[in-house]
């Protein structure tokens, strides 16, 4: 019988689970995180629970925060639990489930982030972490450059008493403790963007630019961002991962986190406050983040587009899956190979070549479970971060863009809405609104998509990848996707 997750039960558990070896209750809050989903609980929250159990670093516990819907239903599910999760790491034969305490507590979640600004008046906290995924960060996908017109940005400006928007939160809470004679915490940005750290510097500061420029100096002077890398494979909970957990492991947890056992943190180190000694616990501390960073945006995060949209068309559901169909995997290692990796600055320490392929294997991981629309979301966000700048570097090196413009076009001709086989799927992206018309419209002129400036940018008057890509769309509407795979992978390089 199934035992439910919280501190009452943790004695109870099966021997093979871990579980914290310290008391929860002498850990104090140190960190609040603002955005608590699966990837934050993989990651940054076994690192510190690691750190804990090691004995280390007691005043550096979590506080989860947010201001979404999807916030306040993980709170809900957290809560009965005493915010305990559990963490399972998936490898052929070799299932792990730990349960990790590090997080202590989760302000509650209301139709703005006072409470959020509330929770950050005091000492405590010096560091304010965040994963709110790349298109929360209010810039615009073309440049990278802060967008001081998004909605967000432009309500905040002008309540910053009822803050609705990460950035809002922030300063207001910084402008609080400034005001008060509090240091400021440390914005430590966890988000898969190029120069995350400096992207979220240029959200607050610049929001701050409309609202006083004495509290937009005092951000761009005093306040620390640093950049960061993180990596881990996390997909999403449902109840197929509920019903595991409870079957093989005898947990009832409401939302379990599911992962593969590979995690990655590199960091700046700048914390003015201080931080937890997470370098006892395999975090890496570098002066030379973006170098990690752009080799992971690349190779990891471009591979993952790579194979979303040609399996989505194929109507493969799983990423494993997509990885034993040889052409899919095959245009990924092409690509990666001649497109990709050949464009991607040295990193100290680290054998691009040797990096793809500890790529691949994960990305073959049948044990994860990681699905291939999870992949495929959010593209207007993330082909401006993991694609179209290896298309750029290209055409500015005079090199051919034929593998790149390819993965462009299976991306439009996912955006249509329909499997090769004509089976229709919702489009898991905030400007599905315009995507899906103009790919449909570039199936009898494939300009149309091109027209998209904010994500196309100066790439889209190349001739050379104008040409590529018309080239590639009308392939995939005339022969399908295997076809044009196949005639991809039968060309010459």
């Amino acid at each position: 019988m199934s035992q439910s997750l919280n501190l009452a039960n943790l004695a109870n558990l099966p021997s093979a689970i871990a579980r914290p070896n310290y008391a929860r209750e002498a850990l104090r809050p140190g960190i609040l995180h603002i955005g608590v989903g699966n990837f934050h609980r993989a990651h940054q929250a076994v690192y510190l629970d690691d750190l804990f159990n090691a004995g280390k670093d007691h005043d550096w516990a979590l506080i989860g925060a947010g201001i979404r819907s999807g916030d306040r239903a993980m709170r809900q599910a957290l809560e009965p639990q005493d915010w305990l999760t559990t963490v399972v790491e998936l490898e052929p034969g070799v299932d792990v489930a730990r349960v990790t305490g590090s997080m202590v507590g989760f302000v509650p979640v209301g139709e703005d982030g006072r409470a959020i600004v509330d929770a950050l008046d005091g000492p405590g906290l010096r560091i304010v972490s965040l994963t709110v995924t790349e298109g929360g960060y209010c810039i615009d996908p073309a440049t990278g450059a802060f967008n001081p017109e998004h909605p967000d940005i432009v309500h905040d400006a002008a309540h910053m008493d009822a803050p609705r928007g990460v950035f809002g939160v922030l300063l207001a809470a910084l402008r609080r403790r400034r005001d008060g004679g509090l240091a400021p915490f440390t914005v430590m940005s966890c988000d898969n963007i190029p120069h995350n750290g400096q992207v979220a510097r240029d959200a607050v500061a610049g929001l701050a630019d409309l609202v006083d420029p004495a509290l937009a100096a005092f951000v761009r002077e005093q306040v620390a961002f640093p950049n960061s890398m993180v990596d881990r494979i996390t997909p999403a909970t449902t109840d197929r991962e509920r019903a595991i957990l409870s079957e093989r492991f005898g947990i009832q947890d409401n939302w379990p986190v599911f992962c593969e056992p590979f995690r990655q943190w590199v960091l700046e180190d700048n914390f003015p406050t201080g931080r937890p000694a997470l370098e006892e616990v395999g975090v890496t501390f570098t002066p030379h983040v973006a170098a990690f960073e752009l080799m992971k945006l690349r190779i990891l995060n471009g591979g993952h587009a790579a194979i979303a949209y040609p399996a989505g068309l194929l109507g493969i559901h799983f990423v494993h899956d997509a990885m034993a169909d040889p052409l899919v995997s095959g245009f990924l290692d092409r690509l990666e190979t001649e497109e990709i990796i050949p464009h991607v600055p040295p990193v100290p320490g680290v054998d691009l070549q040797d990096y793809y392929r500890l790529i691949a294997s994960r990305f073959a991981n049948p044990g994860v479970g990681d699905t291939i629309p999870r992949l495929a979301q959010d593209g207007s966000n993330r082909q401006p971060k993991f694609i179209l700048p290896s298309t750029r570097d290209r055409l500015k090196a005079g090199a051919d863009v034929t593998g790149l413009a390819l993965e462009s076009a299976l991306w439009c001709r996912y955006c249509a809405g329909t499997t090769d086989a004509g089976e229709p799927f919702t489009l898991d992206d905030p400007n599905a609104a315009r995507l899906t018309p103009a790919a449909l419209a570039a199936k009898d002129d494939p300009s149309a998509f091109l027209a998209l400036r904010d994500i196309f940018g100066d790439i889209a008057d190349a001739s050379l990848f104008r040409s590529r890509f018309e080239t590639a769309l009308k392939s995939l509407w005339r022969d399908g996707t295997r076809a044009t795979l196949q005639r991809y992978l039968n060309a010459d390089g």
